[in-house]
């Protein structure tokens, strides 16, 4: 009957269903199909998967009460979406696309990501000490494929540039799933944010180069901000931006931790005033994986060894400018760690939520005694305050994600040539968007404080609740607990 009514479905149902569910959701949008008839042979034809964003009920409480309507409408309101064949129809359709791309990030998470963490932790990216180049984890590259083809590495990029246009609040939502799944993974899928810096800041001509590649998963990014001597204090940034005969900007000096620094497109932090010794002579600089940028060496880390942190030497390497000169620590950093304080927040969400089930499953099924380990009343404690520290963090990353979308659109429509607008309603949205500024200030550095705390405290419960198992590699507590601890470690500019 579907067939009939739906032949574009006849043409391409095998596609869909080759890719276990994943999407199905975009099927849907190419086909025309409604979403009931989707339902319907989505579920009469695949067995009842494993997902992460369904399985977990403190999520769909939020999705349920989080005001999404005064989200979507300022979200779409004057977004650029190009010749995109794919914009909702209506608030209430886009409202349903939030969930359905939830759903398909949930899956992917569980059914594919999760079960290679084990084996990517244990082998790690390989050094091509050589080249200067990092090849990634088999594995890791295909976690990246797939979620490519399930057109989900464009999240927050407007349609125009092949992205989804979803709220940071989404986001927010779908990193936590992805470093429930696998936490290291999760630096790499949340470096999104670096098409964002782009969007926000770059020229048109470079947005319409590289916006498009990160949307199709061509290319993934890094923010390439530390040194050997510039940590936390990025005003020492010593690498150097110099402009050569023909204008070209060449990068030259070292930075380390790199998280992706094999990326193909990385946001360099510069100094190109060098006769001014303070943030204000660091401008940002755009530039492409070549051979003028080497990989020096992968560090060895505690914990996420799926996620490839770099030591970088940049030698005459060829550099765009992003926006203007003297603003790049200035403005540009400093819009960028906000959207990295709530992505630290939402890794801790993921690896926290991994800890606790695997703990509680653990003392629902060790029987000491007689009985099941969680019916002894300092293991039951320990798993109840497991619980509250998550949902208590969930909340409050979860607002502030919220807030972060409501000042970012307003800001986004007041500084655009918006015609719409008339002189009242400008000047009511600046003001409304300063408020906003101002709790963003408050709320970011308190969730990513609070949230990797947290992480440690609830992985470290977890390790105590199985005891000697969670001491050694048969369960996966004592790697999310190496994992955690990346999350309180990360740079104290991201405070």
């Amino acid at each position: 009957m579907i067939q009939e009514r739906y032949p574009e479905f006849s043409k391409n149902a095998a596609w869909a269903l080759a890719l276990p569910g994943l999407s199905f959701w975009l099927f849907f949008v190419k086909c025309g199909l409604p979403i009931d008839s989707v339902n319907y042979c989505f579920l009469r034809q695949t067995p009842i998967m494993p997902n992460f964003f369904l399985d977990n009920q403190d999520i769909l409480f939020h999705l349920e009460h989080l005001n999404l309507r005064e989200i979507a409408e300022i979200q779409e309101r004057d977004t650029p979406n190009g010749d995109a064949d794919y914009v909702p129809d209506s608030i209430d359709d886009m409202i349903d696309n939030y969930r359905r791309i939830l759903e398909i990030v949930g899956e992917v998470a569980a059914e594919i990501i999760a079960p290679s963490a084990e084996q990517v932790d244990a082998d790690g990216n390989t050094h091509n000490a050589a080249e200067g180049t990092v090849t990634l984890h088999p594995l890791v590259q295909r976690n990246l494929d797939r979620l490519t083809q399930a057109d989900m590495m464009g999240f927050t990029i407007p349609r125009k540039y092949g992205g989804l246009n979803c709220p940071i609040t989404i986001y927010t939502m779908a990193t936590e799933i992805v470093a429930r799944a696998d936490c290291s993974f999760m630096n790499m899928f949340g470096l999104q944010g670096i098409a964002d810096t782009i969007y926000a800041f770059a020229s048109e001509e470079i947005k319409d180069e590289y916006l498009p590649l990160f949307s199709s998963g061509k290319v993934t990014g890094a923010m390439v901000l530390t040194e050997p001597d510039a940590g936390s204090d990025l005003q020492a940034v010593r690498l150097r931006a110099d402009q050569d005969a023909d204008g070209t900007w060449r990068l030259n000096g070292v930075k380390r931790f790199i998280t992706n620094g094999c990326g193909e497109v990385l946001l360099v932090l510069a100094r190109s005033e060098p006769e001014i010794a303070d943030g204000r002579g660091l401008s940002l600089f755009l530039c492409e994986r070549s051979p003028a940028v080497k990989v020096r060496c992968l560090e060895k880390k505690l914990g996420i060894h799926g996620s490839p942190t770099c030591e970088l030497v940049f030698e005459n390497t060829p550099a765009k400018l992003v926006g203007e000169r003297q603003r790049g620590l200035i403005t540009y950093v400093i819009a960028l760690m906000n959207g990295a304080r709530l992505g630290i927040a939402s890794q801790s969400l993921g690896v926290a939520e991994a800890a606790y089930r695997l703990a509680r499953v653990y003392a629902n099924s060790r029987e000491q005694f007689g009985a099941p380990i969680e019916r002894l009343a300092p293991v039951a404690e320990m798993v109840t305050q497991m619980q509250i520290a998550i949902e208590a963090e969930r909340s409050l990353a979860y607002e502030t994600a919220r807030v972060c979308d409501l000042e970012n659109n307003l800001n986004r429509l007041v500084e655009r040539d918006n015609q719409n607008l008339s002189d009242a309603e400008r000047r009511e949205m600046k003001q409304t968007a300063r408020g906003y500024k101002r709790l963003n200030a408050m709320l970011t550095p308190m969730s990513k404080y609070y949230g990797s705390e947290m992480c440690i405290e609830v992985t470290n419960k977890a390790v105590q609740v199985l005891g000697g198992s969670g001491y050694i590699k048969d369960y996966a507590a004592e790697r999310y607990l190496r994992d955690a601890r990346i999350t309180s470690s990360l740079s104290l500019s991201l405070l």
